[in-house]
């Protein structure tokens, strides 16, 4: 049986690679990509502590509101990658400082 230091366990080894994913990578898609799995390892949190310690609907609630705000960011940053490799023909996020007004 699985332990609530064993989901604690595995969504910090997911959070801390996406902290490794946001410092290392410059593309925009990984960035994003490290995000959502900082998003995903704080969504386990909710769940593990939910099951484990108040056996009621609240945290799964905070999942599927964390899940919905996750998909309506990707969609937006997937929106501003597609114009910046549109203007630049690259998602560097390093050679994205030009699109300023």
């Amino acid at each position: 049986m699985n332990t609530l230091a064993d989901f604690t366990f595995v969504s910090t080894l997911l959070f801390a690679i996406g902290i490794y994913g946001l410092i290392v990578k410059k593309n925009a898609l990984r960035l994003l990509f490290a995000v959502e799995i900082m998003i995903n390892a704080a969504n386990l949190n909710f769940i593990a502590f939910n099951t484990f310690l108040w056996p009621n609907a609240v945290g799964q609630t905070f999942v599927l509101f964390s899940i919905a705000l996750a998909a309506a960011e990707a969609s937006v940053i997937l929106a501003i990658v597609v114009v910046a490799y549109r203007l630049h023909k690259d998602v560097d996020v390093s050679e994205l400082k030009t699109l300023g007004g």
